[in-house]
């Protein structure tokens, strides 16, 4: 089986990033001028699927640089138990790709008439999302005609990173945005094939992440579940050694996305301690080539780093799904577009 949409969304993504900033840039200063007449005193997200793990990247981002605490919501409070939540002045952030599942929908109305500012985060502008909510923040991402959402995330994820620089004026965040097509058309092309025999053969493995990796991490479970028909589950490195560290062995490989931040120290050493509990991990990770290791692009900016980590797992994950003879671009069982309540 081929990849071959995915292969071409995947390229198209340092494109997508170009056009976004003229295209998002109204709209972020609009919603950054109304947070900072009121500013919240906490950020309450409402995603699915890939774009809720675009949440999580967004809660990383702004717990760390506005100082705000974030939230998800529960989009089943409101569209199944029918309970208003108290959100008045509050930041209601809503992220999707399609703008069209009926519990998002609902939620963000529900956060609206309670006084909340609400944003739609989304690539279809005139979905009923984005007509729920206040502010619509467009990713600009264009047509995506596969299944998995690859692009689509990778301009949520810039889009997230340009609202955190507008908000908070971090010069240096805006200037490796600039720099991050360049090489996210880089990133695409690393040798990550080290790592295929283990996972060819895997019947089910691990991804970790810390910080802004956490979120790319979970990303990764989704696809390798999604395009490759492989069972992956996504820790913290906090969190794994909070009991499924008792999985570690040869036959259970584990992806490791080592930040480039503060909290690359405690990743390292918890890669070491895996290593000699005789663990099948391969870390994406800086560093001189060595059995385990898959390359990365050298470090710039913690937060760009991460996007480019999974630009780097998107294009081996299609390779692999190809070495396994799934079909990427259409994966069994489901639609483009999820619909739920």
């Amino acid at each position: 089986m081929s990849a071959v949409r995915l292969a071409e969304e995947l390229r198209q993504a340092p494109a997508v990033l170009r056009r976004q900033a003229p295209g998002l840039a109204v709209a972020l200063a609009a919603l950054v001028a109304r947070l900072e007449h009121r500013p919240p005193r906490v950020v309450v997200t409402c995603a699915r699927g890939s774009s809720a793990h675009a949440a999580t990247f967004a809660k990383h981002q702004i717990e760390r640089y506005v100082g705000i605490p974030v939230a998800e919501a529960a989009p089943s409070i409101v569209s199944i138990y029918r309970r208003r939540l108290q959100l008045q002045d509050q930041l209601f952030l809503a992220v999707s790709q399609s703008g069209k599942s009926d519990d998002l929908v609902e939620t963000a109305a529900m956060a609206r008439a309670a006084g909340a500012v609400t944003a739609a985060l989304v690539n279809a502008t005139d979905s009923p999302l984005a007509a729920a909510c206040e502010f619509v923040l467009p990713i600009e991402a264009g047509a995506e005609v596969s299944v998995a959402a690859t692009k689509t995330f990778v301009a949520m994820l810039a889009a997230l990173l340009r609202l955190t620089a507008a908000w908070t004026g971090d010069k240096a965040l805006a200037a490796a945005l600039e720099r991050l097509p360049d090489r996210l058309a880089i990133a695409a092309g690393l040798d990550w094939s080290g790592a295929f025999a283990s996972l060819r053969s895997a019947l089910s493995l691990i991804t970790i992440g810390r910080g802004p990796t956490l979120a790319i991490a979970r990303e990764a479970a989704l696809k390798l579940k999604e395009i490759c028909n492989l069972h992956a589950e996504a820790f913290s490195g906090a969190e794994f050694l909070h009991g499924p560290v008792a999985l570690v062995s040869m036959r259970y490989p584990l992806l490791l996305f080592m930040p480039t931040d503060e909290a690359a120290e405690g990743m390292r050493r918890l890669a070491a301690g895996l290593r000699r509990k005789g663990a099948a991990l391969f870390a994406a990770e800086p560093g001189e080539p060595r059995p385990g290791r898959l390359p990365t692009l050298p470090p710039e900016h913690p937060e760009t780093d991460a996007v480019c980590l999974i630009q780097s797992f998107y294009a081996m994950a299609a390779r692999l799904a190809e070495a396994l003879g799934t079909d990427a671009d259409r994966p069994r069982h489901l639609h483009k577009v999820t619909r739920t309540r």
